[in-house]
């Protein structure tokens, strides 16, 4: 949802949290390598949290992140229930759609 769609006292009680997720390969020694995936969304009272991860400037050497303007327009945000989800690519080829 465009921040503009949000009402002044409401934006000001926004908030802002971040969640690390982590993608890990198996190196062909054995071991498992994770990276870190920082995610960012902005929380509005009764709104869903709608993910700015994209919007935002991470510095790379220090942590900091530059949260955008709030009058920036930003995703429509979503209810879990309205997400599509799409199964892996592995899921697809198989006749049934189900994993061997």
């Amino acid at each position: 949802m465009a921040s503009a769609d949000i009402p002044p006292k409401v934006q000001q009680r926004c908030r802002i949290a971040e969640i690390v997720q982590y993608s890990c390969e198996n190196t062909e020694a054995g071991q498992l390598h994770c990276f870190p995936i920082p995610r960012i969304f902005r929380m509005c009272p009764g709104r869903p949290a709608v993910e700015i991860t994209r919007f935002v400037n991470i510095d790379l050497e220090t942590g900091a992140v530059e949260i955008p303007p709030a009058d920036q327009a930003l995703p429509k945000a979503k209810v879990w229930r309205d997400v599509v989800t799409f199964p892996p690519e592995e899921e697809k080829s198989t006749p049934n759609g189900r994993p061997d």
